[in-house]
Parts: structure tokens; sequence; C-alpha cells
């Protein structure tokens, strides 16, 4: 069955399928009329969710039900959708309530075509198929989990929901959380002396990352149950799958922030005060999307506080040094961030969810070089701010190096249509900051 492509006339919509046959039942008084041949999207809780496919460069043929998108009149009118053809050629007309249409923003701005770049699946009993998650549901992972992660093969069956809630099945985040504190300690040892209290900070860092980041993401998971129910890639997440009702993620995520508090209440006066800011740019992230195209800024403002934390248990007061780690941080967490958005741009610009990603659009190379310099360049200010001498400062810089070398890999690899590779080059940013991040260490123990 070829997937559609849909047009609009003045008489209302109409299709071509990619062998040129009329798709039956299409017409502008189907606005109004209990069945109609032409399907609405419709934003409400209680509507199916409809995934998306992405036609990145050209349309394509597939063997699933599909719908396509109608090309909008005008920015801010409804996009009207139609049932595809089956093998056969026939169009089946499908009962919807005409109060239910929801209206759509036409996109502008950032070089995305969604009228010929994006269609829906929409599974029904008239076609057939389990193309969306359903309530009665369960999924056996969460879509964009390594297929390989802990959680799933080991875990209690009973404690996988929670744990997938906290993004345990997928530890690149808490990498990421992470990462930043050993940078801000490993320039705190370079400018004092290393203690036999950092090695407790790299537990506590440690232990703490994994927990805050699990509070964070439920979180972020509680505020975007209706946005993740409506992408492809995250309806099997445990809220919108129906794993975990939402009073249950509230009390997990406040069993994690309190352990996050055990863990803070041990590393010094300045380290507790920067722990409980941080709960603010943790709390505002979720809603960043919603208002700005920056979202990533503020994830960055979040995630790389722990450069600020460790060198404050460290050293017990802040400088520049670390603030300047701090807004390197920002500026790497927009380059591997901006990466990862590329896999829902689509679907983030249809359901009205700004990134970097769309704010970028075909520019997004560009983008991501004049980041990844800036994160170079700051790292560089950082080391230069502690002033390492002799073997500490040969490997500091041998860490920026690699750091720098990574980077500039990923932009080599980067395709903004290829969602896999997308997903692949952000989890290498593991890799890229340990390199850095063990050479600070070293650096700070010569």
């Amino acid at each position: 069955m070829g997937l559609q492509t849909v047009l609009t006339d003045a008489l209302g919509v109409g299709a071509l399928g990619l062998d040129g046959q009329n798709a039956r039942g299409a017409h502008l008084g189907g606005f109004l009329d209990d069945e109609i041949g032409a399907r609405f999207l419709d934003r409400r809780k209680d509507q199916p969710q409809i995934g998306r496919i992405a036609l990145r460069r050209a349309l394509g043929h597939g063997d699933q039900l599909a719908v396509a998108l109608a090309e909008p009149l005008d920015a801010g009118q409804p996009f009207a959708v139609l049932a595809v053809e089956d093998q056969n050629f026939v169009t089946r007309t499908l009962p919807h309530d005409a109060v239910k249409i929801m209206g759509l923003i036409g996109i502008k701005g950032y070089a995305l075509s969604c009228a010929k770049r994006v269609i829906y699946e929409q599974p029904d009993f008239c076609h057939g198929g389990n193309l969306m998650q359903t309530s009665g549901q369960i999924p056996e992972a969460v879509a964009d989990a390594p297929k390989d992660n802990w959680v799933d093969l080991y875990a209690p069956e009973a404690w996988r929901p929670w744990l997938r809630l906290s993004r345990a099945d997928r530890p690149i985040g808490t990498w990421l959380l992470l990462l930043p504190c050993f940078f801000g300690l490993g320039l705190a040892m370079m400018a004092t002396a290393p203690r036999w209290f950092d090695l407790w900070i790299v537990i506590a860092c440690t232990i703490g990352a994994f927990v805050m980041r699990g509070a964070g993401c439920t979180w972020n998971d509680i505020t975007d149950r209706h946005i993740d129910g409506s992408v492809a890639r995250t309806r099997s997440r445990p809220i919108p799958s129906g794993q975990v009702t939402v009073t249950g993620a509230v009390v997990w995520m406040i069993a994690q922030c309190l352990i996050g508090l055990v863990i803070l209440l041990t590393l010094g006066k300045a380290a507790i005060i920067l722990g409980v800011v941080s709960l603010v740019p943790v709390a505002v992230y979720p809603f960043a999307k919603r208002f700005t195209w920056w979202p990533q800024v503020f994830l960055g403002v979040a995630f790389n506080w722990g450069a600020l934390l460790a060198w404050a248990a460290h050293t017990g007061n802040l400088a520049p040094a670390p603030v300047i780690a701090w807004i390197a941080g920002i500026c790497w967490t927009v380059f591997y961030d901006t990466i990862y958005a590329h896999q829902d741009a689509e679907d983030d610009a249809l359901i009205g969810v700004k990134s970097t990603a769309l704010f970028f659009g075909e520019d997004s190379p560009r983008w991501l070089l004049g980041f990844a310099i800036a994160t170079v360049i700051l790292v560089a200010l950082a080391v230069l701010a502690v002033g390492p001498s002799g073997l500490s400062a040969v490997l500091a810089w041998l860490g920026l190096a690699g750091f720098a070398a990574h980077l500039g890999w990923q932009l080599l690899r980067f395709d903004q249509y290829d969602g896999a590779l997308c997903l692949k080059l952000f989890r290498s940013n593991r890799d890229a900051g340990l390199v850095l991040a063990v050479l600070f260490g070293l650096a700070g123990l010569a």
C-alpha cells in the first residue's frame, strides 16, 4: 500500500495516491458531517494517540496503515487528514465528530515543511493494525532504551516501571549529569590540592547524580505526560503507557529527592546552598520548551550545576573557574541535546513544542560548530583560571584536546535526518566527557 500525499483545493480536501488514484469521500462539507472521508487530528486527552513517521527526503512505501497530512490553507487553519486507500484502492470513510477537530498552527521559519515531510499512522477498526499504544497494553520496554539495558534484563519485574521512570534503563543522562561534577572537582584539585574527602565527593556525586537525575526525569514525565503520549518515541514511557499513575510518580519523585538531600547534607554549607538553589532550574526546565526556542539552555543550566557544587564541596566557596566551566557545560549541553532533539523535530513542531533543533533547522551544523568551539574555548579559560603547571598542566590540556577532537568527530558524522545516528552521537558524549573528566582528575592528583 502506498502512502498518500494530500492536496488542497477550492472545494475541500482532495487526495492523490502515489499511483494517481483519487481518494474518495474527501470534501469541505466534511468539517460539519458526522461521517467523512477526512480524518482530523485531536489533542484531547481521551482521543486516540497518533504516531508519526517522518518523510525526510522523499515519500516512501510501506505495508502499514497510514494517513497523510493535508497541506494547510493558511497558518492557524485546521489540518485535515485523509484515510489512505487500501491495496484495492478503496478509501474507507470513518466517523468523526466535527467538534473534535484540532487546529494546528502553520509551521514557519525553520525549513520544516509539514505538508511534504510528515505523515501519520492511524490504526482503526476498518483497517486493522496495532500501531499505537493503547491504555490496555504495557510495553516490555521503553522505545528508545538500549536493547540490552540492565533494567529490562535483570531488574525485578515490579521495579521496572519505576526504574524506567527514573531513566535507569538509559544511563546516558546520569553520565551527563555526573561528568560536570568531575570537571568541577578536577579543577578544584588543580587549584588547591587533593584531599581524602574528595573520594567521598566522587561517591556522593555519583549517587546524587543517579537519584536526582531520576527525580528530574520523573518530574519531566509528570509535566510532559500529555506531550509524551502524542510522540511515537515517548508514548511507551511509564506514565503515558499506564505503567505508573501520576500520584505514584509524585511519591517516587519525592523519595528520590529525599535520598539526594541526605547525600547533599554531607558536603558542606556552600554545596548545600548550591544544591537547594539547583532545584529552581530543574523545576523550570520541563516548561521551557513551551515558551522558548532554547530549552536546551535551561537543561544545560541544571545539568552542569554539579561543576559549581563539586568545586564548593572541595573548597567551601566559589571562584571564576567553576563558573566558567559551568557556562562551558551549558554550551556543551546545547550541542549534544540539539543533536538528540533532531529525532523529534517533526513531532515537536506539530504539537507546538519548541527546541533548538527546530530553531536551527537546516543551519544546525553551523550552530553546532559554534557551540562546540565555545565549549572548548570556555573550558580552556577555566583551566587557565586555575593555572596548573608541570605534569598537571600537560594532563589538563591533553584532556581538553581529546574532548575537542571528539566533538569534531561528532560534527563530521552529524546528519540531522538520520534519527538513529543522532541518538548514537548523543550517547557518545559520555565518552567525550570521560576523556576530560579522567584527565582533569589525573591533573588534580599530579
